[in-house]
């Protein structure tokens, strides 16, 4: 396949509906209703071809499939549960590289989602696996472990009752003051903590400007380190920050927190 046979508009539609594939009421629901049509004129077609038994389990034993266009699998997996070493390539990595993990999920092995530094799926990539995993009816078990963020929102004395998560703000100065004006009267309106993150590099740069821009009694918190020994975690209002020296939280992965 070249890339000039691709239509990324395509791909990206398709790609963006990888986590919904093996849901049979979800939006493939009609590939659900004509899979079983399908995969019976396929099985017919091994059969007569290879004049192989029609009872068998495994017809294409030995045997090698190449589904172009794959989607999730839904043709790719059940020619793998007939015996073929199945090669599904897809315009979307992201469909191929799903039904590459969920595969040996549906045949009864256990798997874990792990992550290097976070909590999978909470701030840190994961949902679209575990979607993916829910329309299969693959069994979802929550382990314990730790999240920055509800640590930082813990140990911040701040509204845990009410709060928001936003990932990463603007990185042009404008951008970014404007994102934390609209954050502080949102928690104003709200009675509610709102929480982000900023690459390490930058922290001190976040600092001076909520520092700056926000309302002086706004309560900011900086959680940085959270579970290392150099672990920092410091909450005063924002005409406090002023005075203080941001360069210290450079290169430190911190979470950031404010209460208007």
């Amino acid at each position: 396949m070249t890339k000039f046979s691709i239509i990324d508009r395509e791909a990206a539609h398709f790609g963006a509906m990888a986590g919904d594939w093996w849901d049979p009421k979800g939006a493939s629901a009609m590939l659900h209703k004509l899979n079983p049509v399908r995969l019976a004129y396929i099985r017919d077609m091994i059969d007569m071809h290879w004049q192989s038994d029609e009872h068998g389990f495994r017809p294409l034993e030995g045997k090698t499939a190449l589904d172009v266009g794959c989607g999730a699998g839904l043709l790719a997996e059940p020619l793998a549960r007939m015996g073929a070493k199945v090669t599904a390539v897809d315009a979307a990595p992201s469909t191929a590289t799903l039904e590459r993990v969920l595969a040996p999920l549906r045949n009864g092995r256990d798997a874990g989602l792990l992550s290097d530094a976070g909590c999978p799926g909470v701030a840190d990539p994961g949902a679209a696996l575990v979607a993916a995993a829910h329309a299969a009816k693959v069994r979802v078990v929550p382990l314990v472990g730790p999240s920055a963020v509800l640590l930082a929102l813990m140990a911040s004395g701040l509204n845990g009752q009410r709060f928001a998560f936003h990932g990463y703000l603007p990185v042009k100065p404008d951008a970014r003051i404007q994102a934390l004006r609209t954050l502080e009267q949102s928690s104003r309106t709200h009675s509610r903590t709102e929480l982000f993150i900023e690459t390490p590099y930058r922290n001190a740069s976040m600092l001076d400007a909520m520092a700056a821009t926000l309302k002086p009694r706004t309560q900011v918190c900086v959680a940085a380190d959270l579970t290392l020994a150099t672990e920092t975690i410091e909450c005063r209002p924002a005409s406090q920050w002023r005075d203080q020296d941001h360069a210290r939280f450079d290169r430190r992965p911190a979470i950031f927190l404010l209460l208007a």
